[in-house]
């Protein structure tokens, strides 16, 4: 009997790819769904290994420890970023004569944009491809087999942890992130372009919102939140051997830079809108 894959097999394919495409999303938020409901197990049963976790998350593990890990890195893009701004903005801004309202550039885009995104991407390119990379190795050694044999819930210990540690790590860490991009954009206004500090600083204070940095925390808190998901389950189901593992990787940063851009996307517009809630007189 002819089955429609023998006859046409390129139909058959074009089927199979919605098919494919949505069970991939099920498993996904299975996944996620399971990963999230373990938390509490793994706060109240692994605490040790949720605190060797957050210290690997801040300071790295191995030869990263050497430079900080996941705070260094963070810490120096958004200093990099908070000093590209200033930059950018006292230029534009002094073409049409208003250079003095680089301040305000400082307090608004650090806090909404410019912060959230670089701190997100430094997470995925530090923590989030180490965890899909450790989870990986330890899939293709049949680690994760082992613990099953055990009696070990693999998820609870290896995913879950994870993002406990992830959720106590990302205050301070973006907490860093935040003033270090103040202090980079007040250092090349200041010192570097020679504007009056009393004027920046006015600027600056009287735009600085601090309901927007509570927003740009929680924006910070659930961009980790998926950062971390969806490293987790392209390690924890990583296959062939050693290149299956830098593939899922590759696949995985790539998955959570998009995710980054959308969450913060997804943000601004849940709680600005088109007002902004902002307003700019003189």
């Amino acid at each position: 009997m002819i089955t429609l894959r023998g006859a046409y097999p390129r139909l058959a394919r074009q089927i199979d790819r919605p098919v494919n495409f949505f069970s991939r999303i099920g498993d996904h938020t299975l996944f996620y769904a399971r990963a999230l409901r373990g938390t509490p197990h793994a706060a109240v049963h692994f605490r040790k290994e949720i605190i060797r976790l957050i210290a690997e998350i801040s300071m790295g593990a191995g030869t990263l420890a050497m430079i900080g890990g996941t705070v260094v890195i963070v810490g120096f893009l958004t200093l990099a970023a908070g000093g590209t701004l200033a930059v950018q903005g006292y230029s534009s801004l002094g073409n049409i004569g208003i250079e003095a309202l680089t301040g305000f550039l400082a307090a608004f885009i650090n806090v909404r944009i410019s912060a959230p995104v670089v701190a997100g991407i430094g997470l995925a390119a530090t923590f989030g491809a180490g965890v899909t990379a450790q989870l990986g190795a330890m899939r293709i050694n049949e680690e994760i087999d082992a613990l099953e044999s055990m009696g070990i819930p693999p998820v609870e210990y290896l995913v879950s942890t994870r993002i406990v540690a992830g959720m106590v790590a990302i205050t301070p860490l973006y907490s860093i992130a935040v003033i270090l991009s103040f202090v980079a954009s007040q250092f090349t206004t200041v010192v570097l372009f020679g504007q009056s500090g009393g004027l920046y600083d006015h600027y600056f204070n009287t735009f600085l919102n601090p309901i927007d940095l509570l927003w740009s925390f929680l924006q910070a808190v659930l961009m980790a939140i998926t950062i971390l998901l969806v490293h987790t389950y392209f390690g924890y189901f990583a296959t062939g051997g050693p290149s299956g593992v830098g593939v899922a990787v590759g696949n995985a940063v790539r998955t959570s830079l998009i995710v980054v851009v959308s969450v913060t996307l997804l943000i601004s517009l849940a709680i600005y809108g088109s007002n902004g809630n902002f307003n700019l007189s003189g």
